[in-house]
């Protein structure tokens, strides 16, 4: 009842909002209409029940079960667990928060008399090191989040790490996280994303307790805030970012942040966040190869085998995956999941054949061609020239040169042919693409301006 229940949720509130609030709730079962669940944290109780009570309860019914209000209470070797029980029920949507007494650790609240509890989101128990593969594109950003994580002064701070959509980014926080804890369990290490620091800011304003979330954020050993590009174009909270970032590197407190891109790329960000954001060490994440794809796969594979070590599938299909799943490791890993359930639920074997089959949606997603016109509108926007000039006789070097970046990308990531090209930038020779391509390959090679922007420029296009 509970996993369709899952279901209906994940598809009324998206799969990134399913994966964050919902995937950590531990149904322990439904008792007199009281549906009753244990959570890692009371931060997160308090937001499941406040944002998402009315979406259980709907889904609940709609599964078949009587469920007028919910009972979510921490665990009792939870994080952020306060002192003693509390229990406080909505009265519009029936749901009720409990926080079971427990010692707290990340984000928790501490022994001493007076303190804040920290504001921490839960750690995912799978994100650690040992479970990070290291590759060419991520080697830097790993390195960088093992420093980190030894504890002690480090020379950058804060570390900033950028990249796509399922690159890793949040993995090594969580495992700066747990690895820091390991080594001192009363670290103060917190955890969040930054949506979750602008929800608690507004809270500390309506509730006139700014001091009270002053002294919360003031008082951790580490930071860590993921998605900082939520915050752009939000004002207040970038006020209260701003001071508590100088705070903290005051207090000469590690600082992590990651974000989609790097802190001079993103739009509605005070120039002064975004200077102190540049302090420190920034890192790029860059899009997998495929060894590394295959690696995470191998890595998956051997994790599942230790509970199911009956499983078969041949080397074929994981190269298979490696070479056509290759802009997200998220999808890359849902879909080895995916086969898994199948091949167990069906009682098939894992063949190519069978791959094929069950990933036809994922592989059709993941085969979307790039197109010219994607491509001038891209490099047109990056370099901030009108579209008519691109395709315009000038030759001017600040039209010249997108254009010729634009020919030898839709070179590289298209498979129209160099004659196609030529016309579609108004009427060329094709001997003029092959000029391009040969001079950004050039430019490439010596220019480390020219190789960032095509490198940013590709990634923005098959992402």
């Amino acid at each position: 009842m509970w996993g369709q229940a899952r279901d209906d949720i994940r598809e009324a509130i998206g799969k990134n909002n399913f994966r964050t609030w919902i995937e950590p709730l531990d149904f322990l079962g439904l008792d007199a209409g009281v549906a009753r669940f244990e959570v890692p944290t009371s931060f997160l109780a308090n937001w499941v029940a406040r944002n998402y009570g009315d979406a259980i309860l709907r889904s609940l019914e709609n599964a078949g079960a009587t469920a007028r209000r919910l009972d979510i209470r921490v665990a009792a070797n939870g994080r952020n667990a306060p002192s003693g029980t509390a229990d406080s029920r909505c009265a519009e949507t029936g749901t009720g928060v409990g926080a079971a007494a427990a010692p707290s650790r990340t984000g928790g609240a501490s022994e001493a008399k007076n303190e804040p509890e920290l504001p921490g989101a839960p750690l995912h128990p799978r994100f650690t090191f040992d479970s990070f593969v290291v590759g060419k594109p991520n080697e830097l950003a790993h390195a960088a989040a093992r420093r980190v994580a030894e504890g002690g002064p480090v020379s950058f701070n804060p570390l900033f790490l950028y990249g796509g959509v399922g690159l890793g980014k949040t993995h090594l926080m969580h495992a700066i996280g747990w690895e820091l804890l390991r080594r001192d369990p009363n670290a103060r290490v917190v955890y969040l994303s930054a949506e979750q620091f602008m929800y608690r800011f507004i809270q500390a304003i309506r509730g006139k307790d700014m001091i009270e979330f002053k002294q919360m954020f003031r008082s951790v050993d580490v930071l860590m805030i993921d998605d900082v590009q939520f915050i752009a174009g939000k004002n207040s909270t970038q006020e209260e970012f701003f001071h508590t970032f100088n705070a903290l590197i005051d207090q000469k407190k590690q600082i992590v942040i990651s974000a989609d891109r790097a802190p001079g790329e993103i739009d509605g960000i005070e120039e002064r966040i975004r200077s102190r954001l540049q302090w420190g060490l920034v890192v790029d994440l860059h899009p997998t190869d495929y060894e590394l794809r295959l690696g995470i796969l191998q890595q998956k594979l051997s994790d599942y085998r230790k509970e199911h070590p009956e499983v078969a599938i041949s080397d074929k299909v994981l190269e298979f995956l490696a070479h056509r799943i290759s802009n997200n490791v998220r999808v890359l890993e849902g879909s080895l999941t995916r086969l898994f359930a199948f091949a167990e639920l069906v009682g098939r074997e894992i063949t190519l054949e069978m791959a094929q089959e069950c990933l036809a949606d994922v592989l059709r997603a993941s085969d979307r061609k790039v197109t010219i016109d994607e491509i001038i509108r891209k490099v047109c926007d990056h370099y901030n020239i009108r579209q008519s000039d691109m395709l315009s006789p000038k030759r001017t070097r600040s039209i010249a040169r997108p254009r010729q970046m634009a020919m030898y990308l839709a070179k590289q990531l298209t498979s129209r042919s160099l004659p196609e090209i030529g016309r579609r930038f108004g009427g060329r020779d094709h001997t003029t693409v092959i000029h391009a391509v040969r001079k950004i390959e050039e430019l490439k090679a010596t220019d480390a301006q020219i190789a960032e922007d095509a490198e940013l420029l590709r990634r923005l296009l098959e992402a």
